[in-house]
């Protein structure tokens, strides 16, 4: 459903046209890192790298790397470098990227409450098929 842009930037805001920049954020996050990193660093308050390689088995440091980078672009998350010996970055969620955790949640919630029952009925499809 395509919307009046507010700022004038563009014609309208619609992600299901092929040019609209909508459709790049949606896919910046509904990337799969994204949405668990944004997920994580909405229960953490700050974050260091290491921390979030640990608590995302799965996740390279390059991978890791890309969606923290993508994530700041965005203005979703934060970067604070501490002048410190070694020195230490932590990752918080902006503004924007807190209102973006809301909905992710949900999804996520929305996923675990209904593996079991999508799983089931995968095996069932794939017998039938």
């Amino acid at each position: 459903m395509a919307r009046p842009c507010p700022t004038g930037r563009h014609d309208e805001h619609n992600v299901y046209a092929e040019n609209c920049p909508c459709r790049a954020l949606l896919d910046l996050i509904s990337n799969k890192w994204s949405a668990l990193v944004i997920g994580m660093l909405d229960e953490r308050s700050a974050v260091r790298f290491s921390e979030l390689q640990a608590v995302l088995p799965g996740v390279g440091p390059k991978m890791l790397t890309q969606t923290l980078r993508r994530l700041e672009a965005a203005s979703l998350v934060e970067r604070t470098v501490y002048a410190e010996v070694p020195p230490r970055v932590e990752y918080t969620l902006s503004e924007l990227g807190r209102s973006a955790a809301v909905p992710l949640g949900q999804i996520r919630a929305w996923a675990e409450e209904h593996i079991d029952q999508v799983e089931f009925l995968n095996r069932k499809w794939s017998e039938q098929n």
